[in-house]
């Protein structure tokens, strides 16, 4: 019986990959292209066609789901799990919480061989939009790079529809809005697993993917005295006027054919539907909040793929307290995660070149938070 669920399963999500993959083929082609490189539809086209980050981000909730390593069903019944094993024993674990009156959830990987009395780092992974926690798990492949550094990586789940199709209250995405407050739902997650697991609180980051990239800017800027550094794929400022009360480290990753999140930004600036900086006005505004150089040290990484992909890396600071920001263009990458193979080539090409994952955590390993002044 579980065999032939599992083949229902297969069938039933290879039905709908198809049938997303002919409505992306025709959003694409909808797409007005005169004289831009972005796949952004015009307000005419908006209306019919639903803001474009959303309906990408649909479609990597359902190739996600195909990903090999995961169940055809793990990534829809992830939040059916009841949380009775204890978060500190090694593997995934669902926590659950209240919020605002929201019931909240996460997922918490804990590598093998954490010393259980040892302060460990604590890494946020945040999901793109239309995706959920368990999708990011497999998208980004992160929880090998845990595994490895012996860090806690932790999946929280935004909020949205049938707890797959979620996103973060980033700003840049729809219309404005007070509610859910998500930075006080992840200000509340941290306080909830400094409970229940050894977590050193001045080594702990954020890491997003498209809208949770967003989302990270949102943190450093926001809760500066609990995220150490953040690390954006494929997502730039969306909030207006960030203000963090101290220089807080960032590594930029973007391709620069992302049709999602385009480097250049949005091709119609005045839409209510989409409303992000790009890269390079993202870069420099963080250059200036951090005080660091605005002239970069500019390295090429060696060529050893073909991939037809290549990889740049803008390194910008010191800055206050030590601070960097590092820009990673992948030249001819598209709305991927580097180092990880996307199921399918339609959101764009994905560099061998480097591993984002890698790259993340050499970063956040040289940005602690900076160690309290004494007497305070």
């Amino acid at each position: 019986m579980p065999d032939q669920l599992e083949a229902l399963s297969r069938t039933v999500i290879e039905s709908i990959h198809r049938t997303v993959q002919a409505a992306w083929l025709g959003f694409l082609q909808c797409a007005p292209r005169a004289g831009a490189k972005t796949a952004f539809p015009s307000t005419a086209n908006a209306a019919s066609l639903g803001p474009a980050i959303a309906s990408v981000s649909f479609f990597l909730t359902v190739t996600t789901l195909l990903r090999a390593e995961l169940s055809p069903l793990h990534g829809l019944l992830v939040e059916q799990k009841q949380a009775t094993a204890s978060a500190v024993a090694p593997g995934d674990h669902v926590r659950k919480l209240t919020v605002d009156g929201l019931e909240r959830s996460c997922v918490i990987h804990v590598p093998p061989g954490l010393h259980p009395t040892e302060p460990a780092p604590l890494v946020l992974v945040l999901h793109g939009a239309a995706m959920n926690a368990q999708m990011m798990q497999g998208f980004s492949g992160m929880n090998a790079q845990a595994d490895a550094a012996k860090f806690i990586a932790v999946y929280p789940n935004g909020t949205g529809l049938a707890g797959a199709f979620l996103t973060w209250n980033s700003g840049g995405l729809g219309p404005a809005r007070k509610k859910p407050d998500d930075v006080s739902f992840l200000r509340a997650l941290l306080d909830d697993l400094a409970g229940i697991l050894q977590v050193d609180p001045r080594r702990t980051y954020a890491a997003g993917m498209s809208n949770g990239a967003m989302m990270c800017y949102r943190l450093a800027a926001e809760m500066p005295d609990r995220i150490a550094a953040i690390a954006a794929v494929g997502g730039t400022l969306a909030m207006n006027d960030p203000r963090p009360s101290r220089a807080v480290p960032l590594i930029h990753f973007h391709g620069t054919d992302d049709r999602v999140v385009p480097y250049a930004g949005p091709r119609n600036q005045n839409s209510s539907a989409t409303s992000f900086r790009s890269v390079p006005e993202t870069i420099a505004t963080w250059v200036k909040l951090t005080s660091c150089w605005p002239s970069p040290l500019i390295r090429e990484v060696p060529d050893r793929f073909p991939d037809s992909t290549t990889v740049r890396v803008s390194t910008y600071g010191p800055g206050r307290a030590g601070a960097e920001v590092v820009l990673v263009d992948i030249i001819g990458g598209g709305h991927t995660w580097p180092g990880q193979q996307p199921a399918v080539s339609l959101i764009g090409k994905s560099t061998r070149e480097i591993s984002a994952n890698r790259m993340i955590w050499d970063f956040f390993q040289k940005h602690p938070l900076p160690a309290p002044e004494k007497g305070r």
